[in-house]
């Protein structure tokens, strides 16, 4: 258990989650159903999180992928998987490869920093225990990118991180701002403001120079050769593409949570029981994501947003970022001011020059390797 893990008290709204906390067949197979059903699109994303989702157990992904077959009905389906690493071996990295899953691993960084604060139930550390299923799912040929989550400790060591992530094989980086705050009762909910931020969250700034020193690193070195989710993120705002990060996105909506019973949340940042959509075994996903609960959800992200952001330079790549990191006091004396922008405008600052070279190069038809030694 993460000691900054925000869904382990998520046990308090399924009180009976640890005796049953296992996905039924009968609720799988009807997730799959409805959720190929409600796409209008030809390819069909499933996203196996947690918890740690190696505890269903290879049988239970062995029915989801025979179920997804039955009801694809010809569509494309991608299976993507993230995991603490920590029970990944050669039969799971054999079964991602024979059925083209894309898995995250979750690492912080070397020992000295992961271990820190991604450790057992009973406290030990995990990190030998990752880098072996990095190492197991590359010598099985499975695809894999990492997840880095950015906490108190690791955002004074970016090089050192990046550094790290590049030795072990990642080629494709996501870096997640660690914000959440301490209610009286646990972690805060959204709504709740001037409550205090737990010792282990990002510090803003911090977090804007972290990512302006991978950045740097990145162009001059990787580009091309290593994806940064961020960083494609905010390039693809500068090229006027939309955008592919819910965090970044005009609007909410789109980013659904089923819990094991099927019970469905507008978001996993949102598992609150007054953000709770309804059951699958009562009402579709379709239905869900059309009515009037989720809509308002989507729309109240651009009119909570503070004026700040209406009038800031940088709204097209970022409009306001996550609701749930929305509650400091903005200029109109609303707590609706996002915990992140400091550490936004940083590194929206630090790139652009690049950004607005990149998107002329880019226009033209240039390749990375050829952006690379411009920068060099």
């Amino acid at each position: 258990d993460c000691k900054y893990c925000f869904y382990l008290e998520k046990e308090k709204l399924y009180p009976d989650r640890k005796n049953h906390y296992k996905m039924s067949e009968e609720t799988l197979e009807l997730f799959i159903r409805q959720q190929i059903a409600a796409q209008d699109i030809d390819e069909v994303i499933f996203a196996w999180q947690g918890g740690e989702p190696t505890l269903m157990g290879i049988p239970f992904y062995r029915k989801a992928v025979e179920f997804q077959q039955r009801y694809c009905g010809g569509k494309t389906i991608v299976n993507t998987f993230q995991t603490n690493g920590i029970l990944i071996n050669d039969d799971w990295a054999t079964f991602f490869r024979e059925h083209d899953f894309l898995v995250g691993v979750s690492i912080d960084g070397d020992a000295a920093l992961h271990d820190e604060w991604r450790v057992t139930r009973s406290g030990k550390p995990t990190h030998e225990k990752v880098e072996n299923a990095v190492r197991c799912l590359a010598q099985h040929d499975v695809e894999f990118n990492t997840l880095t989550v950015v906490n108190r400790t690791n955002m004074h060591h970016p090089v050192q991180v990046y550094r790290y992530l590049k030795s072990i094989g990642s080629r494709y980086m996501q870096f997640i701002p660690l914000v959440e705050r301490c209610g009286e009762n646990g972690l805060a909910q959204p709504q709740d403001k001037h409550i205090a931020m737990t010792p282990w969250s990002v510090d803003s700034l911090q977090f804007g120079q972290f990512l302006n020193a991978v950045f740097d690193i990145w162009i001059r070195e990787d580009i091309g050769d290593i994806g940064i989710q961020l960083f494609e993120q905010t390039l693809a705002a500068w090229c006027g593409l939309p955008p592919q990060v819910c965090v970044f996105a005009p609007t909410c909506g789109s980013a659904f949570a089923m819990e094991m019973n099927g019970d469905v949340y507008n978001c996993d940042h949102f598992v609150y029981p007054q953000f709770k959509l309804g059951n699958i075994h009562q009402k579709t996903l379709r239905q869900m994501n059309q009515g009037e609960q989720n809509r308002q959800f989507g729309s109240d992200k651009q009119r909570s947003m503070a004026q700040e952001c209406h009038r800031c330079q940088w709204k097209f790549a970022c409009y306001g970022g996550c609701p749930k990191h929305r509650f400091l006091p903005s200029a109109s004396g609303a707590t609706n001011h996002n915990y992140l922008c400091a550490g936004y405008q940083a590194f929206f600052s630090h790139t652009a020059t690049a950004m607005s070279a990149m998107r002329t190069l880019y226009e033209k038809g240039i390749s990375p390797a050829e952006i690379k030694s411009i920068f060099v």
